[in-house]
């Protein structure tokens, strides 16, 4: 079959999700519209609308295009590759664009179940690989159990809630920094519980 129309340019997607978050940062959710968008990406606006339907999807991808930097380092030990994975996310909640793309777009969500929806799928969702990679690296080493049988899914889900929960609040919310230590800290607390942090 053949495709009509022009192909996408990975090149314009890549400068107009850039151009999105600096107008986040710039502007704010409210100032920030699809012209301007185009203008700083240097694109037409129909380039916009014919890859984004509106500023909400926009908004989500170019945020979701940050999360894809993290990698699931292999560190020799789930302990280790937890520490790792907690400090990328730390740093990456510490940039600004993250920072002011992430929580422009999750208060605009409280209102808006459409968008909610879209950002469980493109972030959320997206990034549990991270949780299931780890969780398969711990069990080739030995230092989890094979699974037996049982959907791991919801196990899954707890991890990934835990360990991003953690993270954002202590980046967005309290302000402090995800050091080495902290990292430590809940990996330790998630590996251990209670107990083993005392």
């Amino acid at each position: 079959m053949t495709r009509t129309g022009r192909p996408r340019s990975q090149q314009a997607d890549e400068a107009i999700l850039e151009a999105t978050r600096q107008a986040l940062v710039d502007l704010g959710w409210g100032g920030l519209t699809m012209s301007d968008v185009a203008s700083r990406a240097g694109v037409a606006k129909t380039t916009l609308y014919r890859r984004w339907a509106n500023k909400n999807e926009l908004v989500v991808d170019a945020v979701a295009a940050l999360f894809d930097e993290l990698r699931l380092p292999d560190r020799g030990s789930l302990r280790a590759d937890i520490e790792g994975v907690v400090l990328q996310f730390g740093r990456l909640l510490e940039r600004p664009e993250t920072k002011t793309a992430l929580m422009a777009v999750v208060a605009e969500s409280t209102g808006d179940e459409a968008l909610r929806c879209r950002i469980r799928e493109a972030i959320v969702d997206r990034q549990k690989h991270l949780v299931i990679a780890g969780r398969r690296h711990a069990q080739d080493r030995g230092e989890l159990p094979p699974d037996d049988g049982a959907d791991p899914s919801a196990e899954i889900d707890l991890i990934f809630d835990v360990i991003a929960g953690a993270v954002v609040h202590r980046v967005l919310v309290s302000g402090e920094p995800v050091d080495a230590a902290w990292a430590a800290s809940l990996a330790a607390l998630l590996l251990t519980g209670l107990a083993g942090t005392a």
